[in-house]
């Protein structure tokens, strides 16, 4: 089956949604297909709630993130019996979560995303294809003709378009095309990256990626699941920078890699997990409803971060093999909790913490596709380097100013340990901008990456990785490929012709893309 638009948008990450709602505005016909069955990325199918800077509220995103921020409260304000104090914040928090100030269920993400680009499914423009997976491309020296895509019924899809964005978690289109890129850890000597590594580059050395799970709390319940296979494995784990074993309260404080004791609840006041990344919040509900919810959490915590194998370019069974023992981390971690946990009484174990396969709406409760925070990245015209944005680099001064800016971000770079054996590497970052030139391969004319897979390094992806970066990267690149498209040029010249580059900001303003920040601070 054939299937053709302007633009073919491979993933519906985070990023692929924002390009495909950016050039339906724009009036451009979109195919996007999706593995899994939720649009959505991180927000979605990873059930992981947005990571967003401190300014969020006031300032620092793109028009269109706005809005969906704004929809989701609105969802809950019109759908579910908050207490009036709740429906009447304007900046209301639906689980109160510590890591957002939009800790959210998924469905509530899913129905927003789907509902800001219904109308556009609506009238034709734009075509979804979920639970669909590109498999192979057909190639013409510097520019993709098609892409053959495949559903979970079998069925084969010939896409065609002028312009393929890759929007998949792990670059995969980069790959299926035969586009320069660049995997793990580049070399200091090639970067003069004060964090990357010393020696040769290490292109297998990556952010640890993590199997999510949504759990809700019954204190009086007992929902302890059967003892996972690797069990005896990952209770006894240890790895060689960590203090402890991985399946226990004390882990490694990111900032200064000093041991830190975690709990599950406040009542030890010690930093407690379980309302790091909760999204629903009971008590901030009509007590009189008697429709009250359970507290319910997402599960990403240290303890189930996975980095004893890679997914990207290894073998078929190798990649299998890494996502069955993330899970099974993941399922081991529920289980210790469940059975083994210390508790502040003296007892040991929280029986009552319970899988919600409802929330992640898969079958076994975990999450629809493991959060992946580190791609295949392409090789491009301009790359960002941590000297551009990091604190340490730059006293005194704010990040690098970029004449091409398409965007703007902010986040700590924020790298997880790694499959290299490598602790996690936090560091203070300014408000930084997205060049254009990350968003340019050094050859290909007309893929455009759509993600977390620009031109950045395994350092600066630690801070360009996030939803609100990852929305503008999408959003910007779904406008690229339109302006490109409408007058005949290749990208690329819109980044070298100084009137195409100013038509270009310009037109992107009007979407209501911000280009630079009204300050820089570091976080």
């Amino acid at each position: 089956m054939e299937k053709n638009a302007e633009l073919v948008i491979i993933g519906g990450s985070v990023g692929g949604c924002a390009a495909a709602l950016s050039a339906c505005r724009l009036g451009k016909t979109v195919v996007l297909t999706e593995e899994t069955a939720r649009i959505g990325g991180q927000l979605t199918s990873q059930l992981v709630p947005p990571d967003e800077h401190p300014w969020i509220e006031q300032f620092g995103c793109t028009q269109t993130y706005r809005q969906f921020r704004n929809e989701i409260r609105r969802y809950y304000r019109e759908h579910l019996p908050l207490a009036m104090n709740a429906r009447s914040n304007p900046e209301l928090n639906p689980g109160s979560g510590l890591v957002s100030r939009l800790c959210h269920d998924p469905r509530v993400a899913l129905s927003v995303l789907e509902s800001m680009l219904f109308p556009y499914v609506n009238n034709g423009q734009l075509t979804i294809l979920r639970q669909c997976r590109a498999t192979n491309t057909e190639v013409d020296g510097d520019r993709i003709r098609a892409v053959t895509a495949q559903d979970a019924a079998g069925n084969e899809y010939v896409l065609t378009g002028a312009y393929f964005l890759d929007a998949t978690e792990c670059g995969d289109l980069l790959a299926l095309s035969g586009t320069e890129y660049v995997t793990g850890a580049e070399s200091q000597r090639d970067t003069g990256e004060p964090h990357a590594v010393s020696g040769d580059p290490e292109p297998q050395n990556m952010q640890g990626f993590t199997y999510c799970y949504a759990v809700d709390y019954d204190k009086d319940g007992d929902y302890t699941i059967p003892k996972p296979a690797r069990y005896d494995f990952w209770s006894q784990y240890r790895p060689s920078f960590w203090p402890d074993r991985l399946l226990s309260w004390t882990a490694v404080k990111p900032t200064t890699l000093e041991p830190i004791t975690y709990s599950l609840f406040w009542e030890t006041g010690k930093f407690p997990l379980f309302h790091y990344r909760q999204i629903t919040n009971p008590s901030l509900y009509d007590q009189s409803s008697g429709v009250l919810p359970t507290p319910v959490s997402v599960v990403n915590w240290p303890q189930n971060d996975y980095w004893l194998g890679s997914i990207i370019d290894v073998s078929e069974e190798e990649k299998q093999r890494s996502l069955f023992d993330a899970k099974q981390l993941s399922l081991s971690l529920l289980y210790w909790l469940q059975t083994e946990a210390p508790r502040p009484d003296g007892g040991v174990g929280y029986p009552g913490l319970r899988l919600r396969p409802d929330v992640a709406g898969t079958a076994d409760g975990f999450a629809m596709y493991p959060y992946v925070r580190e791609s295949r990245r392409i090789q491009a015209e301009f790359t960002v380097l941590e000297q551009h944005i990091a604190t340490d680099c730059r006293p005194g001064q704010p990040a690098e100013t970029f004449a091409d800016s398409v965007g703007i971000g902010c986040y700590r770079i924020d790298l997880h340990p790694s499959t290299g054996g490598k602790n996690y590497i936090d560091i203070s970052s300014l408000p930084f901008q997205i060049p254009l030139g990350s968003l340019l391969p050094v050859r290909m004319d007309n893929l455009i990456p759509a993600c977390k897979n620009i031109g950045t390094t395994h350092i600066t992806n630690g801070c360009y990785r996030v939803h609100p970066a990852e929305w503008n990267i999408g959003e910007s690149a779904g406008a690229l490929a339109s302006y490109a498209l409408n007058q005949g040029i290749v990208p690329r010249a819109v980044r070298s012709d100084e009137k195409h580059l100013s038509a270009f900001q310009k037109q992107l303003q009007q979407l209501g893309i911000v280009l630079q920040w009204p300050s820089t601070r570091p976080v």
